[in-house]
C-alpha cells in the first residue's frame, strides 16, 4: 500500500454523482486521515434535538443554532465536540484520534489527554484553531476560550483504502476548511457555500440543482 498524504483537517464535499443517501450534498470536516482509515464529522445535518436535551451543561457555550448535529452514521449515541479556540495557529495539527474509533456510548474526544501548552484545556487540536472538546470536562474551563463549539451525534468512518477509493471514484471533492464551517450558521446551505468559494470550476458546481432533472 502507497503511502497515504494525511488530509486531516480538509474537508471532503460530496460531488453531484455520490448516491449514498447518507452523504448527499455532505460536507465532512476529517478529523482523522492516515493509513489505518479515516474519521470525520458532517458538518450540515441538524437534528431536531436541542443541545441542552442531551448536554445542558453545555448548552450556553453552542451557537445558532442549538441543536446536536449528525456527524454521521457509526455510534449515534456517542457524543463528538468540535471546537474553535480564535487565535490559535494554522499551521499545527494533533496525533490521529485513533480512539475515536471507540465503540458506542464512548466519548470519542475524552479517551485523548489534553496536552498542557497546546492550547486550553479540555481542547486537543486537530487542525490549526479547530480542535475536539473533552465532554467530560467542566464547561467552565473552556466558555473564556472558545469562539465557536458544535455538538455531533455519531461520525462518519472509513477503513484502511476506503476513503482513497472513493476519491479515486469521484465521489468527493477535497477543499481546505475554515473555521468558520464548523459553527455555520446556515448549516443547509455550507455545500454550495464551500463549493462558491472555491477559486476554480468547483465554484460552478455550486449551481448544481437539487433534482438534477430540473436543470
Amino acid at each position: 500500500m502507497t503511502e497515504v498524504s494525511s488530509l486531516t483537517g480538509r474537508l471532503l464535499v460530496a460531488t453531484p454523482a455520490l448516491a449514498d443517501p447518507n452523504f448527499d450534498r455532505a460536507v465532512v470536516l476529517l478529523l482523522d486521515h492516515d493509513e489505518a482509515g479515516s474519521l470525520g464529522v458532517v458538518l450540515n445535518r441538524p437534528t431536531p434535538v436541542g443541545v441542552g436535551d442531551i448536554l445542558a451543561s453545555w448548552a450556553a457555550l453552542t451557537g445558532e443554532p442549538g441543536v446536536v448535529f449528525q456527524g454521521g452514521p457509526v455510534s449515534l449515541d456517542s457524543a463528538l465536540g468540535v471546537g474553535v479556540v480564535p487565535g490559535e495557529p494554522h499551521d499545527r495539527s494533533s496525533p490521529g484520534l485513533k480512539a475515536a474509533r471507540g465503540g458506542p456510548g464512548e466519548t470519542a474526544e475524552a479517551a485523548d489527554t489534553v496536552v498542557a501548552g497546546d492550547g486550553p484545556l479540555g481542547w486537543r487540536r486537530v487542525h490549526g484553531a479547530i480542535g475536539l472538546v473533552d465532554l467530560e470536562a467542566p464547561p467552565e474551563l473552556l466558555a473564556a476560550a472558545l469562539g465557536s463549539l458544535r455538538i455531533f451525534a455519531g461520525y462518519a468512518g472509513w477503513g484502511p483504502g476506503q476513503l482513497e477509493e472513493e476519491l479515486v471514484e469521484g465521489a468527493w471533492y477535497v477543499v481546505e476548511s475554515e473555521p468558520g464551517d464548523v459553527s455555520s450558521p446556515d448549516p443547509e446551505q455550507l455545500w454550495r457555500a464551500v463549493l462558491r468559494r472555491q477559486r476554480n470550476e468547483l465554484a460552478m458546481v455550486a449551481t448544481y440543482p437539487d433534482d438534477p432533472s430540473l436543470n
